[in-house]
């Protein structure tokens, strides 16, 4: 099917590639815009639920991701000062159970997945085009360079310069801080490799899986901390640092702190967004994933939020006899999903490191699977 609508996404990250393939596929005539010199990711590992599979599904690309990410078997929750298991969780029968994969991925290798999904789909990929400003459905680059476009779709991030369109507001910081490095699995730690998970403490969480065949582990420390709070992911960190918060945890911690200091490391704050009322504007504008719902990264759902953003607004789309028909049906779809899983998470931010760790899982347990996010399909929910 052709529709003789043109799209204009802003923004190359997984959110703004999946929807960019994912319109392209419906016949609309689409161009992605990225900021970057080149489309690629920077960052290190993500973990990607069976929800956002399906997601990954409608572009076709599911299996190849899973091909180039790890599908855990089990994940376990331990306490910072014994290494206790407190929570184990059995992710065998993700397939069997959901009907799509529960995967841990490098975002380098996901984005070149969804890369080829894109070019395959015709989608027309302009690098180098960091968009300074919009007004209606033209947006302007730092370079002077135009582009228009029938729909303007925002996927430009937690900083999105589309989005101010919709509230004169910037970023909040959440009060926590994150560190992240990539480590060989060596010997020393193929046991926590082996059984991959959480080690939680009060105002802190260590967090490791596997990514590149299980070969390497993405590590990432969280702390509450106040007085830094610069975004990004690319500040080199001091181990002196880590060593402060996580020295005199466990023996596993203590294993996990050892690898990670040999390592380059990188330390960002968590900025995200509240809830807005509205992701449609004059019927041709919208936002989707960290522009629309940027939220901290306690449930694991922002990439997949993203994802499911990008294929109920093709659906919506492809189903509307109008722009502005299929943005209303975007949005009635997508809003309350996106607004709860923000909520939650911060939520579970709380529950993970919460000042008595022992009380952790002892009432109802509320994570991602609990919470039913999982039994979620975009390729099938009403719009």
């Amino acid at each position: 099917m052709s529709r003789s609508e043109t799209i204009l996404i802003v923004g190359g990250g997984i959110a703004g590639m999946t929807a960019s393939a994912a319109l392209a596929q419906q016949g609309f005539k689409v161009t992605l815009l990225e900021s970057a010199p080149q489309f690629g990711e920077i960052g290190a590992g993500l973990t990607l639920t069976p929800n956002a599979m399906k997601g990954l599904d409608f572009i076709g690309i599911c299996e190849e991701a899973a091909a180039v990410g790890v599908e855990p078997t089990r994940q376990r929750i331990q306490h910072w000062e014994d290494g206790r298991t407190i929570v184990g969780f059995d992710r065998s029968t993700q397939r069997a159970k959901y009907g799509a994969p529960y995967i841990t991925v490098h975002r380098a290798d996901l984005h070149d997945v969804m890369l080829g999904a894109a070019r395959k789909a015709g989608v027309e990929l302009v690098a180098g085009a960091a968009v300074v400003s919009s007004e209606g459905t033209t947006v302007t680059c730092a370079d002077g360079r135009q582009f228009s476009a029938d729909l303007l779709v925002g996927a430009d991030g937690v900083k999105s310069i589309i989005r101010q369109r919709f509230e004169n507001a910037a970023p909040h910081f959440t009060g926590h801080v994150a560190w992240r490095c990539l480590v060989p699995v060596t010997p020393e730690i193929q046991d926590l490799s082996d059984y991959p998970g959480i080690i939680i403490g009060p105002g802190a969480m260590m967090n490791r899986y596997n990514v590149r065949g299980s070969k390497v582990m993405n590590f990432v420390f969280f702390a509450r901390q106040e007085g830094w709070n610069q975004e990004g992911w690319t500040t080199p960190a001091d181990p002196a640092e880590l060593d402060a918060i996580y020295g005199h945890w466990c023996d596993d911690a203590k294993r996990l702190l050892a690898a990670a200091i040999k390592q380059p490391l990188f330390k960002w704050a968590i900025n995200a967004r509240k809830p807005l009322d509205n992701w449609v504007l004059d019927g041709n504008v919208t936002l989707l994933g960290d522009a629309a719902h940027a939220m901290t990264p306690f449930l694991g759902h922002g990439a997949a939020c993203g994802i499911e953003d990008a294929v109920v607004l093709a659906r919506a789309l492809a189903a509307s006899n109008s722009l502005a028909e299929g943005l209303e049906r975007y949005q009635k779809a997508r809003h309350e999903r996106a607004t709860f899983i923000q909520q939650e998470s911060n939520a579970n931010a709380d529950r993970m490191q919460g000042q008595d760790t022992n009380l952790f899982g002892l009432g109802e347990m509320k994570d991602e699977e609990s919470l039913g996010l999982f039994t979620y399909d975009p390729r099938t929910v009403e719009v």
